[in-house]
């Protein structure tokens, strides 16, 4: 799961980065409105923790953009304006939540996950398909109730092609979901192919009743067997 942090504020957002970095996600961070925007056009977010007060403008506007890109990455506004306006703002431009300046980590933590369980599985803590068993803030994968010991890249690659089950997704947008701005760590997608061939041979070992599918010269596709 991969979490973009558009936030000025230094400590708040080593505070921020270092929480959901223990939680397995993968964090990427903007300082302000411009380089959020950049990142916002190359990579597709899970959740965005959205800071409204910007050094280079306000973080409303950043939200009126996704908004007429048609861009529906989950948002989170984290801001140290709690006003009632500023806050019917955000809700009415596409924010899914909103959290006021102080709050404890703790809450934000929770505040995150029950955004993406709304989002990407119906709210359910498990994903489960077939005799596969996901649950994600757990970090944990079951076949047939036996544990599955994946490495952190495979079960980002398994939770990416879940929730796109059905659908070809190419390499370059798993390789961007994955590595974000490390992306060059993934080695031409050379690492990638050696990642998927482990987790098929796991989920087969199990007798998952999954596959991941190659499409060549295109991507993968994980679909119900």
């Amino acid at each position: 799961m991969k979490i973009l942090i558009i936030e000025d504020e230094v400590d708040m957002l080593q505070n921020m980065k270092q929480t959901f970095e223990k939680e397995g996600f993968l964090i990427e961070s903007a300082k302000d409105q411009e380089t959020a925007l950049q990142k916002i056009g190359i990579y597709k977010y899970d959740c965005i923790l959205l800071d409204i007060g910007l050094p280079d403008g306000s973080g409303l506007a950043i939200l009126k953009i996704l908004k007429e890109k048609n861009i529906n990455d989950g948002v989170i506004i984290v801001s140290a304006k709690d006003s009632l306006d500023d806050k019917l703002k955000g809700l009415n431009l596409g924010a899914d939540d909103y959290l006021p300046k102080p709050f404890h980590m703790a809450e934000l933590n929770a505040r995150v996950k029950a955004l993406l369980r709304r989002r990407n599985f119906e709210g359910n803590k498990n994903i489960e398909l077939g005799n596969l068993i996901i649950n994600p803030e757990e970090r944990s994968v079951f076949v047939n109730q036996t544990a599955v010991e994946l490495n952190r890249k495979e079960l980002d690659i398994l939770l990416y092609l879940v929730t796109n089950k059905g659908r070809l997704v190419n390499k370059t947008a798993l390789a961007e979901h994955v590595w974000g701005d490390h992306i060059d760590q993934a080695d031409n997608f050379e690492f990638i192919y050696s990642q998927i061939k482990n987790l098929r041979k796991k989920l087969t070992t199990h007798q998952a009743e999954v596959e991941i599918k190659s499409i060549y010269g295109m991507g993968y596709k994980l679909e119900l067997l």
